[in-house]
């Protein structure tokens, strides 16, 4: 059984930094694409930056050049740096990773979320 665990959220005031973490469990499972989700308040989810399975990064508009999506293959374990954060980025950020077993038998699987709030 495959298991993403986030952690790194918090409350942080406008302006700051916040780096969460990913990281995959479970035999022989290796991260490969890999994608943060935002969940504002009350509004749907939606996708912040990925790491696609040719090893390209993808940003939304509204994070980029603020937030970075990295990933440790050894650690198996997918990180996303927030830095000059703003009140609009509060929210649960989750962690998501599809693909394909080595038998083309589809999954997807997502993080517990983890809480960041921040203050202005």
């Amino acid at each position: 059984q495959v298991q993403l665990v986030e952690s790194g959220g918090g409350k942080v005031q406008a302006g700051g930094s916040l780096r969460l973490s990913c990281t995959a469990s479970g035999s022989d499972f290796k991260i490969n694409a890999v994608g943060w989700f935002h969940q504002a308040p009350g509004k749907q989810r939606e996708l912040v930056a990925a790491f696609s399975s040719g090893g390209t990064t993808n940003y939304a508009d509204s994070v980029k050049g603020r937030f970075t999506i990295s990933k440790d293959n050894v650690k198996n374990t997918v990180y996303l740096q927030m830095n000059s954060l703003r009140p609009e980025d509060t929210g649960v950020y989750y962690c998501n990773t599809p693909g394909l077993t080595s038998v083309g038998e589809w999954y997807d699987y997502w993080g517990q979320g983890t809480q960041v709030t921040v203050s202005s």
